[in-house]
């Protein structure tokens, strides 16, 4: 049985825990749980469980080299008796606590190891927020067991035990336990790691025994005086699990990019989290942490949004469970189709939770990466269920959206029926490339698809605002489109062909000047979106005419999805504004007052959630 599958194992008993857990903290009136932080630390302990299926080879294989080929001692009959089982989880932990320690005195390992301490709660579902690259550096620190000759079974076992021993010490719930507090990490112990309190900052790093921490005077007491405080000192503020894992990452590469000294750009990763260059902190000033202005971040749901989150999660939590079950005996490419679909929906569902984006455009993800994964794995009859389903989702997102603006006397009939007719051309080459011998129809259906983007993108904007984009559009145009003739394009599709890689072209410099003229976010989100049309099509058009390419499907439908995503996401986060013969005459002082008004609310509206 597999690492993965034991976890699948254990999951309803921590689950159960969980509950019991909660269940004591409403009879106590001490409730320690918030649901969307629930969410946000499971959901981070499954993506660190999905992605330990590709770093896991990493960790063991390094390890099982390292003990085949350079270990000093070699006794698998001592190391599989009990007393070697029980010296190697001592090992073990000796080595972690020095790994754990090192998280949090270099900054480079703390940005890995900070996901865990993210939570402002601290609670069962605390212990399960774990990192998804601690791998890439945390093998180093088991070298010793590999030099001893601990053999990789021994140290895949221990490891499995000295993390579920930990996931009861994080808890509220338990006080403190008199002689077994001096012995081992318990959670009154391990409740003084998590806080950001001066007096309890970086002590107790223990994973099983806190000896460790006696012995290496990093031990301090709970002192019932001065509660915890728990979260880091460079407040999360977010529930999306790919910032969670990147904030400390682009934090250390901001620094190290903006510091003048090359030793400092060095410094930056190997000092204490939290040390910066002096050019760098006096250029980009952050506030001095105060425990006293920390504010809780648990933006508002509504409870629709409550009961979407809430059946998501269930469901996500499912598909975790079934792709970690099989995850060790499927090919690699499906493992990276599945997990790139639960990965979407997972970003989804913390976008929806923190009011980023609507719950339409969450199932408009989500289908477009199941539509993904299931051509990727050939599962042919629920392709040609998602892969419809996606345009149609995103379609009916539109004409929901339409409501509130219609209702507001700002709908402009010829913007947003572009946009439906665009999404509507789209769902028709769609369906007309899913059947066999469509593939003109599917061509043409696309054609007008760009064509009706154009139209979009125009509106509002000159043609071409950015001349340079124009040129350069077309030049990686007319070498796709020479690199598809030299491949053997067959001469009936030249003329077709040629068309359609001019009108994406065309579209695609459309959005980069209506980005460059608009200058807001959403704006340059659609034109990325457009070029992720080029990218798409051209994968599809070399994987169809010149040579297959590994994953072809994967590739194709995971960048077309994400043009459409963000082409939709974009266009309705811009500004909304009533037809242009609709507007009353004004004289001109009223005309400039409208125009700043205009302004307002250009720059408000682009950041309201969709």
């Amino acid at each position: 049985m597999s690492p993965s599958q034991i976890i699948v194992l254990a999951t309803p008993v921590f689950f159960v825990l969980i509950a019991i857990e909660l269940a004591i903290g409403h009879r106590r009136q001490r409730n320690t749980y918030h649901l969307a932080d629930a969410m946000s630390s499971i959901g981070l302990g499954m993506l660190s469980q999905t992605s330990a299926v590709f770093t896991r080879l990493l960790r063991i294989g390094i390890y099982t080299a390292l003990f085949e080929h350079v270990a000093l001692w070699r006794s698998d009959a001592f190391w599989t008796s009990l007393p070697g089982w029980l010296l190697a989880l001592v090992f073990y932990d000796f080595c972690y606590y020095w790994l754990h320690r090192m998280g949090h005195e270099s900054a480079v390992l703390w940005a890995a190891h900070a996901v865990h301490h993210q939570s402002q709660d601290y609670n069962l579902s605390t212990a399960l927020r774990q990192t998804s690259s601690g791998a890439l550096l945390g093998w180093v620190f088991y070298v010793p067991m590999a030099l001893a000759g601990v053999p990789p079974l021994v140290f895949a076992v221990v490891a499995l035990i000295d993390l579920l021993y930990q996931f009861w010490v994080h808890t509220e719930q338990v006080g403190k336990l008199g002689w077994f507090d001096r012995w081992f990490c318990s959670p009154s112990n391990h409740r003084v790691h998590h806080a950001v309190n001066d007096a309890y900052l970086d002590k107790n790093y223990g994973g099983i025994l806190i000896l460790w921490d006696r012995i290496f005077g990093t031990f301090k007491d709970e002192d019932d005086k001065e509660k915890c405080v728990y979260g880091t000192r460079g407040l999360l503020n977010s529930w999306d699990p790919l910032w969670a894992n990147a904030q400390v990452y682009a934090g250390l590469a901001h620094d190290s990019w903006h510091t003048r000294r090359w030793g400092d750009k060095l410094r930056v990763w190997l000092k204490p989290p939290g040390w910066r260059p002096a050019d760098v902190a006096q250029r980009f000033p952050k506030p001095a942490f105060d425990i006293a202005r920390m504010p809780r971040y648990n933006p508002a749901m509504t409870p629709a949004t409550r009961w979407f989150a809430s059946v998501q999660f269930v469901l996500l939590l499912a598909g975790v469970s079934v792709f970690l079950w099989h995850a060790d005996s499927a090919p690699l490419a499906h493992n990276t189709a599945w997990f790139a679909a639960l990965l979407a929906t997972q970003w989804a569902l913390g976008a929806v939770v923190q009011g980023r984006i609507s719950m339409p455009l969450a199932l408009m993800i989500e289908a477009g990466a199941l539509a993904t994964a299931t051509s990727a794995v050939g599962w042919t009859e629920w392709h040609l269920v998602f892969k419809p389903l996606t345009m149609v989702i995103a379609i009916i997102l539109i004409a929901v959206s339409a409501l509130p603006v219609s209702a507001r006397g700002q709908f402009n009939t010829k913007s947003w029926a572009t946009m439906v007719l665009a999404l509507v051309l789209s769902l028709a080459g769609d369906v007309f490339l899913m059947l066999h011998g469509l593939f003109i129809p599917g061509l043409v259906s696309f054609l007008g698809a760009h064509l009706a983007y154009i139209a979009l993108f125009r509106q509002g904007v000159p043609w071409f605002a950015r001349r340079g984009a124009l040129v350069a559009t077309l030049a990686v145009g007319t070498a796709m489109y020479a690199f598809l003739w030299a491949g053997g394009l067959p001469a009936a599709l030249r003329g077709p062909v040629a068309a359609y890689v001019l009108v994406i072209a065309l579209m695609a410099a459309q959005a980069l000047g209506r980005a460059r003229a608009l200058g807001t976010s959403a704006a340059r989100m659609v034109a990325v979106g457009a070029c992720l049309f080029m990218v798409s099509d051209s994968l599809l058009a070399t994987h169809r005419f010149v040579q297959p390419l590994p994953m072809a499907q994967f590739w194709v439908l995971s960048t077309y999805y994400a043009a459409q995503v963000l082409i939709v996401w974009g266009w309705l986060r811009e500004p909304v504004s009533a037809p242009a013969d609709a507007a009353p005459r004004v004289d001109a002082p009223e005309g400039m007052q409208a125009t700043h008004a205009l302004l307002d609310h250009r720059r408000a509206v682009p950041n309201r959630p969709v």
